[in-house]
Parts: C-alpha cells; sequence; structure tokens
C-alpha cells in the first residue's frame, strides 16, 4: 500500500454522526434526507430541480431517455473522459460521436463541436475535465443555435464556477457524480439538477420504476399500498439514492465551500513545487477561485513517449506514492475500436495528451509536506529519464 494513496475522501465526525442517527432511527429508502440533499445541490447549482440517482452515470442515463434520444440520434461528446460519458449515449441506441479538444483546457473544442453537427445531431455531452469550466459558455451558445441540448458532465466540477455562473446552470441540464474520489462523496451516486419541470419528473418516474407519484408523494407512496406506488407509467430504473447515501450528501454539502478551499490549497501547493520542472505541464485555469479542483493531473512535454511516462509512473509507486494514468482516450478503448472501427490518429490532441498524463496524489486532508514529497519523487524520476536518454 502506497504511503500517500491517489485520493481519500474525507469524512468527518458530522457525517459519521448524521448516518449513526439515521441507522438508530430506521427510515432507510426514500424520506426527507433526500429531498434536502437535493435542495441543496440545486440551490448551489441555481437550478429549480434536484434529481438524486444511484450514479453519475445513471444520471446521464435517465437525461438522454428524458430527452427521448434514441436509434438514429447522434450525440457528440468527448474522446477524453472517463468512459461513462460515452457509454450512456449507447445505452439508449443512439451514437456517440467524437470531436477532439482543446490542448490547454482539456475540454471540447467549439470549433470541433461545430464541425461535427450534422441533422443527426441530438445533443452535446460536456465534461468538465478535471473540474474545469472553460469552454462551458461556448459549447451553451453552440446548442442553442442548433437547436440541441448542452448536457452539462459536471461529475468532477461541483462548486464550480465560470464568469460568475454556477457549474450545472449552462445546459438544458448537469450531471454531477459523489464516487469516493470527489469533491464530497456519497460512496456511489449522482444527481441531475435542471430548471426543466417535464425534464425533472419524468427523471423522477424513471430513476423509481417509471412510477407516477410526482416528487412531493413519493416518499409517503413508498411506505405504502397506494395507487401512485403501485402504478408504473413508462418503463423505469431501479436508479434510487438511498436515505443513507444522502445523508451522507447533506452533511458533506454542509462543508463544501471549506472543502473546495482546502484542494485549492493543495492545488497551490504543487504548482508552488512544480513550476521551476519544465518537463512538465501543469493545469491550466484561466480563473483558479472559479476551479473546482478535483484531481492534479501534470502532463510530460512532448519530448516524452508513452512508455516513458508509464516508467516514471510505476517508478513513483516503487517510492511509496501513488500515481496513475489518467485518463486513456475513449475512442481507443477494445470496445469502442472494435464496434466503431476507430483507429490512432483519429483525435490526435486527446491521443497526444492522454499518453502523457500523469495524476498525482489529491485529498483533501493532503498537507504540504506531502506535497512536496510527491514533487520531489517525481523530479528524481524525471531526472533517472533525461539521463537514460543520453547516448
Amino acid at each position: 500500500m502506497s504511503v500517500i494513496p491517489l485520493s481519500q475522501p474525507d469524512i468527518s465526525q458530522a457525517e459519521i454522526q448524521s448516518v449513526l442517527e439515521l441507522l438508530r432511527h430506521g427510515g432507510l429508502a426514500i424520506g426527507p434526507h433526500q429531498a434536502n440533499f437535493e435542495k441543496a445541490v440545486a440551490d448551489r447549482s441555481k437550478c429549480s430541480h434536484g434529481i438524486a440517482v444511484a450514479s453519475g452515470t445513471a444520471g446521464l442515463h435517465l437525461v438522454l431517455k428524458a430527452l427521448d434520444i434514441g436509434p438514429g440520434d447522434e450525440v457528440i461528446t468527448t474522446p477524453l473522459s472517463f468512459i461513462a460519458s460515452a457509454n450512456c449515449i449507447l445505452y439508449v441506441g443512439a451514437k456517440p460521436v467524437f470531436a477532439d479538444i482543446d490542448p490547454r483546457s482539456l475540454n471540447l473544442a467549439p470549433a470541433q463541436v461545430e464541425a461535427a453537427i450534422t441533422e443527426k445531431t441530438r445533443a452535446i455531452i460536456a465534461v468538465e475535465l478535471f473540474g474545469n469550466t472553460t469552454h462551458i459558455d461556448h459549447l451553451s451558445q453552440i446548442a442553442r443555435q442548433h437547436e440541441i441540448s448542452l448536457i452539462e458532465d459536471c461529475a468532477e466540477a461541483i462548486g464550480g464556477r465560470h464568469k460568475g455562473q454556477p457549474v450545472g446552470s449552462f445546459g438544458r441540464c448537469g450531471v454531477f457524480s459523489f464516487y469516493t474520489n470527489k469533491q464530497i462523496t456519497t460512496g456511489e451516486g449522482g444527481m441531475i439538477v435542471t430548471d426543466d419541470d417535464r425534464l425533472a419528473q419524468l427523471c423522477r418516474s424513471m430513476r423509481n420504476q417509471g412510477r407516477t407519484c410526482n416528487h412531493e408523494e413519493e416518499a409517503d407512496a413508498s411506505n405504502s399500498t397506494t395507487h401512485a406506488w403501485l402504478a408504473h407509467e413508462r418503463l423505469g430504473y431501479n436508479y434510487r439514492l438511498p436515505e443513507l447515501a444522502c445523508v451522507l450528501g447533506n452533511s458533506q454539502m454542509q462543508r463544501l465551500d471549506a472543502i473546495l478551499d482546502v484542494r485549492r490549497r493543495v492545488a497551490g501547493f504543487y504548482v508552488h513545487k512544480l513550476l521551476d520542472c519544465h518537463d512538465l505541464i501543469l493545469p491550466n485555469v484561466d480563473s483558479p477561485n472559479d476551479m473546482s479542483w478535483f484531481t492534479f493531473v501534470v502532463r510530460l512535454s512532448d519530448q516524452y513517449a508513452q512508455s516513458e511516462r508509464d516508467r516514471i509512473i510505476t517508478g513513483m509507486r516503487r517510492h511509496d506514492i501513488a500515481a496513475a494514468n489518467y485518463f486513456p482516450c475513449i475512442h481507443l478503448q477494445p470496445f469502442y475500436r472494435k464496434q466503431f472501427g476507430f483507429n490512432k490518429g483519429d483525435f490526435p490532441v486527446a491521443e497526444s495528451m492522454a499518453q502523457r498524463f500523469i495524476a498525482l496524489p489529491f485529498f483533501n486532508r493532503m498537507d504540504e509536506t506531502q506535497v512536496e514529497l510527491v514533487a520531489h519523487t517525481l523530479k528524481i524520476m524525471l531526472q533517472r529519464e533525461q539521463l537514460l536518454k543520453r547516448p
């Protein structure tokens, strides 16, 4: 086990106490904590509705279903993301269309998105990679101009802002994730936020087996055999988020600002320790105070190959420092290559970035000494690679 892990959830005594309190008093499914958690996340995004779901992936799936996207439709998204942002398109039978990224922000390049739009395009899934919101306003404008939906995949960006506007409010809807490595966590879990009343109603119904009961009736109906609870108006799924997760999420949301401040400070430590390292390209953020730091991912300069990146990661792990490649391109995953015939070189910018990524340890309770140890070890590994390059 590494001395310094890649990530670590920040669970305080307040979270532990809130979970224990719920366990003592019962009510583990569909209750007031869900409604409170939904309101807290929606309010933070300045949206009218929050719909808690089992995961960020489940949220993306429900949104596409609610928008009636299916076979014959195309959805534009990034090849540089966790695979769920493309898989959800396949869940509804639509076709994922990748557009290359901007090398500075690592998000979808607006010009590439514009070029990929056809008469079959129904939506854009815009991922705010590593918490960076750059271009989300431009992508929102493109979606409006072409009368298609923008789905903001803000799984990695809770609490962030872009030009003063909160994450989650730029598109038809936003989708958050609360997986264990996120800024706040419920273990698993996700949240859809939207101002669209009909989309919210459909997502609430579909997350709950397609039942007809509305948001206000849901908690009461779940404890009885009422007509609303036993009536299923549409095809639905078991994508509910348990009360245990919601009570944990409520406690985490109360600490969100403090958590984001701490993560900014840790990111600042890294920038200070690595700024003199010319072999590295550090995360680029136009407005750092608006950034919700999910990870701290550096990129090796162009002189490095993927094999050298992999050796550096292996070397750091041998020295008890967790490090990882983050993310490989989706279109080069075996399933996507087999299914769609993608090849290396199809999205050269994304591929170039992905093969030189190194994700460094990053978590709320990381201190400056730990950051210094990581930075020192990384620099040693880089020096080793430089020595190996000598003739």
